[in-house]
């Protein structure tokens, strides 16, 4: 029983939480931006515990679905080839149980929500398990997560008002191109098995030219920012501040090595104090 815990632990990647965290930032974004702050916080913690519950639940499962997709190609890749399905540990069948229980517990966090939210959520679904299946039609699989990823941005606007509009999607497109800035440079890391074993990618399209697809990235996402800020009449405290993460990001584009594996996991992983700072930024804009 023990083994079989940890196996588990490995399956849903729970020691890793920056992939949880990757989907929860957009999250906790887009819940800020529509709070009304001169209201009740109570409501405001607990929503951004429900999200973050979800977003955990939520990557947890994916996690699992694509390693059932993609278990041919892992056994193939010398960072992924141990892991419980593509080893053989845990069973494809186990495996899809498992991601079922937690699509379960994530469905209860869900219907915490107004009707909308819940609406809009199950419409994502398909988003999330045809994602893994990407990398073996075109080479955007970076874009497609981004889609998935940030999705939880719209959902946390509308559960705060009941309503879309331009400035959660306006938010929701920006965020899109953070993930795809940011998940290119971690499959920098996988370049070589990827070509041998024909799995697609942007990393593999803009090898020659990385920092190029990062740049373009990384500025449509801070055009977002700041668009958003305006929008949504923050004061000036909000846009001088965009500097830091301004900075963040030119610096991951400065420092990255694609030959050097290590470094492409570092900054990789540098996105989560990213989004620490860009929900700092928001409450800057929204309170002073």
């Amino acid at each position: 029983m023990p083994n079989q815990l940890n196996l588990f632990i490995e399956l849903i990647r729970i020691k890793k939480p920056i992939g949880f965290m990757l989907l929860f930032w957009p999250c906790a974004w887009g819940l800020t931006t529509a709070y009304n702050f001169n209201g009740n916080l109570e409501k405001y913690f607990w929503f951004l515990s429900l999200f973050l519950i979800g977003a955990i639940l939520m990557r947890s499962a994916g996690c699992i679905v694509n390693d059932i997709v993609d278990s041919d190609f892992d056994k193939k890749v010398e960072r992924t080839k141990n892991r419980p399905v593509a080893s053989g540990k845990i069973s494809k069948i186990k495996a899809f149980i498992y991601a079922m229980v937690l699509c379960g517990f994530a469905f209860l966090v869900l219907i915490q929500f107004n009707n909308f939210t819940i609406l809009m959520a199950l419409l994502s679904m398909p988003l999330a398990f045809t994602y893994p299946l990407m990398k073996r039609f075109t080479y955007w699989p970076q874009l497609f997560l981004g889609i998935t990823f940030n999705y939880g941005l719209v959902l946390a606007w509308i559960s705060i008002t009941n309503e879309i509009s331009v400035v959660p999607i306006l938010f929701y497109l920006g965020a899109i191109f953070w993930t795809l800035g940011y998940d290119t440079i971690y499959g920098f890391q996988d370049i070589k098995d990827d070509e041998i074993i024909g799995v697609k990618s942007a990393s593999i399209k803009f090898k020659n030219e990385p920092k190029k697809i990062l740049f373009f990235s990384y500025f449509i996402f801070l055009t977002s920012l700041f668009m958003v800020g305006i929008l949504m009449d923050f004061k000036t405290q909000y846009f001088l501040f965009l500097i830091f993460p301004t900075v963040h990001l030119i610096l991951q584009v400065k420092k990255l090595d694609i030959s050097i594996p290590n470094i492409c996991l570092k900054i990789f992983k540098s996105n989560n104090f990213l989004g620490l700072l860009i929900l700092i930024n928001i409450l800057i804009g929204k309170l002073y």
